[in-house]
């Protein structure tokens, strides 16, 4: 039986006397291209939508729908570290800083933050903890993830009309067959990530070829 997302974290933290209790997930570590994007998301416990769940699980459809009814109810958040900054500081830490901005721009600062995963970003300035596996836990952190993955495919199917042939409004900037087609028949756009093994061989080729 499926365990569903539930309000205990949320409910914890309040009883320790917390009051604006914020979850933060980002999303797209994995690609080739594109930012990674975190969100933030202090819901109204009065007012959560119904269906909240790991955004992973969701189809676009749900997603979408949620993505909206999200917005219209809760502090809402979004941040992005650009593919500059993953190349000059690494993925992880990109991730993290990510989180950061995104906490930083709530209309109203968090005093406790609840992050997916297992380790807390250094410069939060507030209370959080970690929640490994949070985005299928914490309706809070699913209702994060649901926004940043729903806000950056939106931006990768932007970026796809910009630059076809890498399939990103399907992948969004995933490594795919389609997009290493793309990659070694089309090259190297602004959007990709050149400290990842894939685009920096195929950078390197290109250089070993000129020269």
């Amino acid at each position: 039986m499926q365990v569903l997302p539930d309000f205990t974290f949320e409910e914890a933290a309040a009883r320790r006397g917390y009051l604006r209790i914020v979850g933060v997930d980002e999303v797209g570590r994995g690609p080739l291209a594109g930012p990674v994007v975190a969100a933030a998301v202090r819901l109204d416990p009065l007012r959560i939508p119904d269906g909240l769940n790991d955004s992973k699980v969701l189809s676009a459809k749900r997603r979408e729908a949620l993505y909206a009814e999200i917005l219209a109810v809760a502090d809402v958040s979004i941040a992005a570290c650009s593919v500059e900054e993953i190349d000059g500081m690494n993925i992880l830490r990109a991730s993290l800083c990510a989180m950061e901005r995104a906490v930083a721009g709530l209309s109203r600062p968090a005093d406790y933050v609840l992050i997916d995963g297992n380790r807390l970003p250094a410069g939060l300035g507030q209370d959080a903890e970690a929640v490994v596996k949070g985005d299928a836990r914490c309706l809070s952190i699913s209702a994060a993830s649901i926004v940043a993955k729903t806000w950056r495919d939106r931006l990768m199917v932007d970026l796809a009309q910009q630059h076809p042939g890498y399939g990103w409004e399907k992948n969004a900037g995933y490594g795919t067959k389609l997009h290493l087609e793309g990659l070694r028949n089309l090259g190297v756009t602004p959007h990709h990530r050149r400290s990842f093994k894939p685009v920096h061989n195929i950078l390197y080729q290109e250089e070993t070829v000129s020269n």
